[in-house]
């Protein structure tokens, strides 16, 4: 399974990819099965798995749980080092670029690395940049960062830029779980059309139509998690044809 290249392969066929955020803190392992058969109804590709926490350590248990009943991709999205495990399939390998903590600059890759070097994990290095979302979020409060405003689009494109020139496969503009507004459609345009790495976008999408904005603006990956869960309605929307 090359999933980086899927991704990329997607994005240069204008395939578009939609990804279930399942926070191991925010779900029990007895609802995976049922939450399941909704995902395979959906026009969801992959799985992310993890949080900005996981202080009971569950992340293996629910990448596991999973596991038995989907074969999409399993991608970890960890908030630290201790919430890797070597039973999904991939992991994005994160940097906060929007923030200058220096732990989240390169601290947790530090500690990650011992652990990623014997693990069969697919390794995609990813920028990560914080959108003011019009809430405060778990990431700011962890990583004790400020999110850049929405109004400043040269910073976020510079931002994303310097991602990817240095070296990040994939570039994530986040909102925030629970935003109170998603990235705007002309971020998420502007950064598009100036990287050659495909784009992934989250937090704050509760609507198709939110979600085809961010698609029609240049989104290669839109990322759902607390909405599609919450909101059948929703969900019933995002049902393959």
């Amino acid at each position: 399974m090359n999933i980086y290249q899927n991704i990329l392969s997607a994005k240069q066929q204008g395939k578009k990819l939609l990804a279930i955020l399942i926070d191991p803190e925010k779900i029990s392992i007895p609802s995976i099965p049922v939450f399941f058969e909704k995902v395979h109804q959906s026009i969801a590709t992959h799985i992310f798995v993890g949080g900005s926490t996981d202080k009971n350590n569950l992340t293996e248990e629910v990448v596991l749980a999973i596991k038995k009943v989907t074969k999409l991709p399993i991608i970890l999205f960890p908030g630290d080092a201790n919430q890797i495990t070597n039973k999904a399939d991939g992991i994005l390998f994160l940097s906060l670029f929007s923030g200058r903590n220096p732990d989240y600059l390169i601290g947790q890759h530090i500690k990650a690395a011992p652990i990623l070097s014997k693990s069969n994990l697919e390794i995609i290095p990813t920028g990560y940049i914080l959108i003011d979302g019009k809430k405060e979020t778990a990431v700011q409060k962890v990583s004790k960062t400020e999110p850049i405003s929405q109004s400043n689009i040269e910073l976020i494109l510079h931002t994303a830029l310097a991602g990817q020139f240095s070296g990040k496969k994939l570039i994530y503009l986040e909102a925030g779980s629970g935003a109170n507004m998603s990235v705007n459609q002309k971020i998420i345009k502007e950064t598009s059309k100036n990287l050659s790495v495909p784009l992934i976008v989250g937090g704050g999408i509760r609507t198709k139509q939110q979600l085809d904005n961010a698609f029609n603006a240049g989104a290669d990956l839109v990322v759902i998690g607390t909405a599609f869960e919450n909101d059948v309605s929703f969900f019933n929307e995002l049902k393959k044809q």
